[in-house]
Formats: structure tokens, sequence, C-alpha cells
């Protein structure tokens, strides 16, 4: 997503644990993230799995007798960001990242941390063009990729909802746009017929001719590829013209700050997500630490990015802070983490990836279906 403003990225220096002092020895692990602009719940998210594993590492007694020194860096999701960003990881003197949660931010900055030799892992990015553009050796995932989650959105429509007829609406951009292809490439050669794959506007204040054109169409359901300001704006302006349809999307719509844009129309919204990695069996202990540390587990980012923290550390432990062995050995092992058994292919991305469809409610809270 492109936003409307450009400075240069901030960074935050985080000492160990709480109370403690930055020492000159640590495995610095820069975590370039949206502080700022409409993305910034996303980062807010990745910060707080990151930060609450360093400081479960740390307080355990590091990485090889070292501490984790996290280095916080604001790339705005905003891909004019993205090559600063990634550099200030490097200037910082980290050759690890949890790295970047938008797409558009992600895809310029890994070629950064390629060419430099940088160990990153987005817990958020997912279009498959991080990947898919060069073949990354020092990149990696703990999400999965749109050609994931969009067959899994797609089996989801066609064998639980069984509409007629689908629209499809996407933003234009990296993420919404390649989602929103995914889920139409996969409806080929159902009984699902799509009426409409059309783009909007990302900044427009007033959807109302795609909405006159959604009434003519009339549709079973609303699929929109993008963030939650453009679908917010779409569900409510729908429900005030008498559009009652149902509207699906993916995780980049499950914001907060949805409800404040969409107001009741929100209620009934779908949305595939990560699944609910606090129910896993086995994630006790995290969600202690998370407790400990007065921070939330629940988002969509928040256990992906301390699984990435989980995989940095035990890569370490084996091997030692040598980039290149880090890679090696992050290509060649399974990993045991908060989001189950994560295995890479070659070009880092996860072998497998549990999504799950959610229900928000009129009050904005959401419920994990059974299916």
């Amino acid at each position: 997503m492109t936003l409307k403003h450009y400075a240069a990225p901030l960074f935050i220096t985080i000492g160990m644990v709480s109370g403690t002092s930055a020492m000159a020895d640590t495995i610095k692990i820069g975590i370039p993230q949206p502080m700022t602009g409409p993305a910034t719940q996303y980062g807010d998210q990745i910060q707080a799995g990151a930060l609450t594993a360093i400081d479960a590492f740390n307080e355990a007694g590091g990485v090889n007798g070292k501490q984790l020194e996290a280095l916080l860096i604001d790339d705005g999701c905003e891909p004019k960001q993205a090559v600063p960003a990634a550099n200030n990881v490097i200037n910082e003197g980290a050759v690890f990242a949890v790295a970047h949660a938008c797409s558009g931010t992600t895809v310029p900055a890994v070629n950064v941390y390629e060419q430099e030799g940088v160990v990153a892992i987005t817990p958020g990015a997912t279009s498959p063009l991080v990947t898919d553009t060069i073949k990354p050796h020092y990149f990696f995932r703990t999400i999965g990729r749109d050609d994931q989650q969009g067959p899994f959105a797609a089996d989801y429509i066609v064998n639980q909802l069984k509409p007629a007829t689908v629209a499809i609406l996407h933003d234009k951009q990296t993420y919404g746009s390649g989602v929103a292809s995914q889920v139409r490439n996969s409806l080929e050669g159902t009984d699902v017929e799509l009426t409409m794959f059309e783009g909007i506007n990302v900044g427009d204040n007033d959807y109302s001719a795609v909405i006159t054109k959604l009434k003519s169409e009339d549709p079973d359901l609303i699929y929109f590829g993008g963030y939650h300001a453009e679908l917010g704006l779409l569900l409510r302006q729908a429900r005030e013209q008498g559009l009652e349809t149902q509207f699906m999307g993916p995780e980049g719509v499950a914001n907060d700050d949805l409800v404040a844009i969409a107001g009741p129309a929100v209620e009934g919204l779908l949305v595939t997500l990560p699944a609910d990695f606090t129910k896993m069996e086995g994630n006790e202990k995290i969600l202690e630490d998370f407790e400990k540390y007065d921070r939330s587990p629940n988002g969509a980012f928040n256990m992906p990015a301390y699984a990435a923290v989980q995989i940095l550390v035990a890569s370490i432990e084996a091997v030692g802070e040598d980039p290149d062995a880090v890679a090696d050995y992050m290509h060649e092992n399974s990993f045991d983490t908060g989001i189950g058994k994560v295995e890479y292919d070659a070009k880092g991305d996860l072998k497998e990836f549990e999504f799950a469809v959610f229900k928000w409610d009129a009050e904005g809270d959401m419920e994990q279906l059974e299916f």
C-alpha cells in the first residue's frame, strides 16, 4: 500500500531485559516495521511478538552467552522507505532481522538483504513476488503466501459458502491485487461464476460508482483484496446504499481501525487469517511470556513474529552468528515454534502454513469458524 508521506526511517534501539542498559557485545536483530501511518497496527503486532521472544530469551540467559538487542526501524509500510529502512538494519550492525509487514515494502527490501547477507524473516508479507522475483538465500517467512491463502479462501467459498456468483475487487497494489488474483484463479473451473474483477483506487473517499455496478451485478459474495481503509469505506457505503451482500477479505483488512471506518457494517465480514495459534497445544509457555512482558499475543502476526525469533535463536545456537551458516541451517532443518513445525523450501517459503476463516461481529470481535 502506498502512503501519502515520506520521511527518513526512524530507528530506536531497545535494550535487553527491562531495566538493563544496552551492551556492546550483543546480537542485534533489526525489526523494520510500520511505526507510522495506517498500517501501524500490523507493525505493532510484529513488534509485540518479536520483542516478547527477545525478552524471554534474554531473561533465560541469552544466546551463546550474548544478549539479543532489538533495533526498531520505521518503514511506514511505504515502498519508498523500504531500502532506507533495510539499510538502517545494516548500518546499525545487524545481520539478522524480523522483517517488514507489508508486501509492497518487502519486495524492494529483499534485494538489500540478499546483497548484504542479512538473514531476514518476514512474519507478515504474503505476496509471492517477495521470493519469486529472485531466488533468495537469506530471506524467509513465518507466514503463508498468497498462493496458499488464495486457494484456501476459494476452497471455503466453493465448499462452505457455495455462492452461485462472486464479484472480486482489489486495490491495484502488490498485496491486494495479488491475493485477489489468487482467489480468482482458484475459482476457475469450479461451479462458481465470477461476474466481476475490478480495481479501485487507494485513498478515494467515494466508491458509489463501483457499488452501483455491484448492485446491478447482484453477486452472492464480494471478495476484496487489499487493506482495511478501503474495505471499511466500501462496507459502510455499500450498506448505506442498500447493498447487503456478504463481504470477504484477506488478513490485510483485519485491523481494529476497520470498525471505526465501517461501523456496524463490519458485522458478518469473513476474513482469512493465520489460525489462532494461542490455542495450539504446547504454546502455554509462550502465552505466559506475553503476559509476563505485558504484551498481547492476539493478532495476525504476533505469533509468527515470536516464531521468527525462535528460528533465528535456534539457528544461531546451532551454528553461531555467521549469516551464511545460519541461512544454510534454516534451509536444511525444521523448527518447533509457536506456529507449529516450520520447514522451508528452496525459496525460504513455508512448506505448510495454517490459515483459518474468522467472522466479525458488530463490535469488531472475531470468532474463528470451524468447518
